[in-house]
């Protein structure tokens, strides 16, 4: 089922710097780091980017991080695209979302941003919206202005779900790699 010929190109969304370091926001960097880990592969700093490059079950990858803001993304997924020779059938990105409970994971092949502006600014960049995306739950609290918490950190008795939730993620990107999206899909939606 894997094609080894296939590369693919795995963006975990966030914010860079210090301050934004294991956030709801950066939830996908969390993701792309548990990814790099797994496969033994290292991050470079790049002038846009943080970028590794590896492989999964014999499949090409390159993992990035944008160090631009989350919702200037994608000129930064653009380039590594371009630079590639990939399309977006090769892009999974990683993000939150916080229409989801905390700690669920949910896997689309195509579709809308769902008014995250990050992926909105993938599609506006790329040009299309058939890539795949797996969205991390991060819950949602009444009463707390969605900047505010998106850019907060996980409480201690979400740390668990967040955890498993990131294991669930790679779990799933490697699923996708070796065999198929809609298996994907059908495992861990």
């Amino acid at each position: 089922m894997i094609d080894i010929h296939q590369k693919w190109i795995i963006a975990g969304l966030g914010n860079p710097g210090r301050k934004y370091t294991r956030t709801r926001h950066n939830i996908g960097f969390m993701v792309a780091e548990e990814v790099a880990e797994r496969n033994k592969v290292t991050f470079v700093d790049k002038k846009a980017c943080r970028i590794g490059r590896g492989s999964i079950a014999g499949a090409d990858v390159l993992l990035i991080e944008p160090l631009l803001f989350m919702n200037v993304s994608g000129p930064v997924v653009k380039g590594v695209l371009s630079k590639s020779n990939a399309g977006p059938g090769s892009l999974i990105v990683v993000h939150d979302d916080l229409d989801m409970e905390a700690g669920k994971i949910r896997i689309r092949k195509t579709g809308s941003s769902g008014g995250h502006r990050g992926v909105e600014s993938i599609i506006q960049s790329i040009g299309s919206r058939d890539f795949i995306r797996i969205k991390l739950g991060i819950g949602r609290e009444a009463g707390i202005p969605v900047e505010d918490f998106v850019l907060s950190k996980f409480k201690r008795g979400e740390i668990g779900v967040i955890k498993e939730a990131m294991q669930k993620a790679a779990d799933s990107i490697e699923c996708i790699i070796i065999e198929g999206v809609d298996k994907a899909m059908n495992k861990y939606n």
